[in-house]
């Protein structure tokens, strides 16, 4: 299995959020161990020339199969972090998508690929259960931070 590992440089990602019933779907990260670490709303790098929005689109077609429809103008966001003892930075677009009618309806969870072929599950959370000890963590951190005071806004 490939270790993911933040690069030295700026990476520049776009996520999507979708929402069912008040919840926000985002897929599991694991450690080395393999063991979950938290929670991220799906999506990936943007390519040099593309825009967020296709970026997420694309994204959202490579992981699920579907095609979504990106609404309204991005959050943006920057993230430093540390994985794995590893630094990473990433500016991160965040974009309100929606699904095609009946897509993944009925499921609770579903399963997908990373681009690196490691299997992973994604499902639907309340922001509620997020960043608690007792719960998954949201990433990128401060994300669960901002959609609360935009939604609340």
């Amino acid at each position: 299995m490939t270790k993911w590992r933040p690069r030295s440089s700026i990476r520049v990602i776009a996520i999507g959020l979708h929402w069912r019933d008040g919840r926000l779907l985002a897929a599991e990260i694991y450690d080395d161990k393999g063991q979950v670490k938290g929670v991220r709303p799906l999506g990936g790098e943007v390519e040099f020339g593309e825009l967020w929005s296709t970026a997420i689109v694309r994204e959202f077609k490579e992981e699920l199969g579907i095609d979504v429809s990106v609404k309204g103008d991005p959050l943006v966001m920057e993230n430093i972090f540390t994985h794995e003892g590893v630094a990473g930075h990433e500016v991160v677009f965040i974009g309100e998508v929606l699904f095609p009618d009946c897509a993944f309806a009925g499921q609770d969870r579903i399963a997908l690929q990373e681009d690196n072929g490691v299997p992973c599950l994604a499902r639907w959370f309340d922001l509620s259960d997020l960043d608690l000890d007792s719960g998954p963590r949201l990433y990128p951190s401060g994300l669960k931070d901002l959609l609360l005071n935009t939604i609340d806004a």
